[in-house]
């Protein structure tokens, strides 16, 4: 009676699952841009929808891992997932070919054949408010938690012309000369009566610009000036912050493995530092945290990896160094994604997390 039980409990919940649980991709893919823009990761990553089934798609089964590995893979197909929110990119460096002798060439085949679609946000999560590295952050009791590197509003044009004309009424005519002659990715807006004209636009139009204002004979005036980026408030690279007490270097730590999971991590003391030492301040850094922590002056740094020399560093500027390998400072967060992306879809895509995926590397 039992065994009837659980087939017909694994039928009616893979039917409920496939009738029930929908939306199409490409409004997945909408809701994920917006809840993390892709403008938010870095200019060298590859974010986004990286794979896209030729078939139109809607996806009832969404699963997170942190690498798309072909353990991973084999479990996405085993438990009918749609699509895979993997926060490493699987495909980071341009495919010369999909064939079936490289491993990541064999996921994307499998996925396009199962008409599986891939996206990863990777760093647009390490910079979102909220995201990657304010949970890891959350191993302290912090205060005044700031990102390291501020996150910028995308902007659409980087300069602006403030033409001002002597001949009255000559705004009109103006804005019509110039918009005959310029690309239609300038904006163009009249202000003080028509008497001046306000022209937005990229560098690269500045010469132009220039030049047909100089070729004028009616005495205009323009002043360039470069348009600022708009720091976007919590968003960034990084975070760093004071304790609201201070604690021992091994409190840290044991706060650090506890928040982590993790049995084991690796200590850097700083130059003359010891396991009694107090922290009041720490810099965090998903994934490999050199470029993001260098220069920051806190008591205590934690990342996922750095090199020697980089660690020799810090320790002889006072810095005490947790490592907890790459991916142990991130895989935790998507415990945290989950319930949030299932209100992201008003709970009409059911969101699960890979249950193979793990660090490649252990303590043995």
């Amino acid at each position: 009676m039992l065994r009837h039980s659980r087939i017909l409990h694994h039928f009616f919940g893979t039917y409920f699952q496939r009738s029930h649980y929908s939306m199409e991709l490409k409004e997945v893919v909408k809701r994920l841009n917006n809840f993390a823009p892709t403008s938010l990761a870095e200019s060298w990553d590859n974010v986004g929808l990286l794979v896209e089934p030729h078939t139109k798609r809607t996806v009832g089964v969404l699963m997170l891992t942190n690498d798309l590995t072909e353990e991973v893979m084999d479990e996405a197909e085993q438990r009918s997932v749609n699509c895979i929110l993997s926060y490493h990119p699987p495909v980071f460096r341009p495919l010369k070919r999909v064939t079936s002798k490289a491993w990541k060439e064999r996921i994307v085949a499998r996925c396009l054949e199962k008409g599986i679609a891939i996206y990863s946000p990777h760093t647009s999560y390490d910079a979102l408010k909220g995201g990657v590295n304010d949970w890891l952050i959350q191993a302290f009791e912090a205060t005044s938690v700031v990102p390291l590197q501020q996150s910028s509003q995308p902007s659409q044009h980087s300069h602006q012309v403030t033409i001002e004309s002597t001949k009255d009424g000559n705004g009109a005519e103006l804005l019509d000369y110039l918009r005959q002659r310029l690309d239609k990715s300038c904006s163009f807006y009249m202000r003080n009566a028509d008497s001046s004209l306000v022209i937005l636009c990229n560098e690269s139009f500045l010469p132009t610009i220039v030049s047909l204002l100089s070729g004028r004979n009616d005495h205009t005036e323009f002043v360039i000036t470069k348009l600022e980026q708009v720091p976007l408030d919590g968003h960034g690279m990084g975070r760093k912050c004071n304790l609201s007490s201070p604690v021992t270097l091994k409190e840290a730590v044991d706060k650090i493995k506890s928040h982590l999971g993790l049995p084991y991590v690796r200590l850097a003391l700083a130059h003359g530092a010891t396991s009694d030492s107090l922290i009041r301040s720490v810099a965090v850094c998903a994934g490999s945290g050199s470029s993001v922590l260098r220069g920051t002056r806190v008591d205590l740094w934690l990342t996922g990896e750095m090199s020697h020399h980089e660690i020799l560093d810090a320790t002889h500027q006072g810095i005490s160094v947790v490592l907890t390998d790459h991916s142990n400072t991130e895989r935790g967060y998507l415990k945290v994604l989950q319930p949030r992306l299932a209100e992201l879809f008003d709970q009409k895509v059911q969101i699960i997390v890979s249950e193979k995926d793990r660090d490649p590397l252990q303590v043995v």
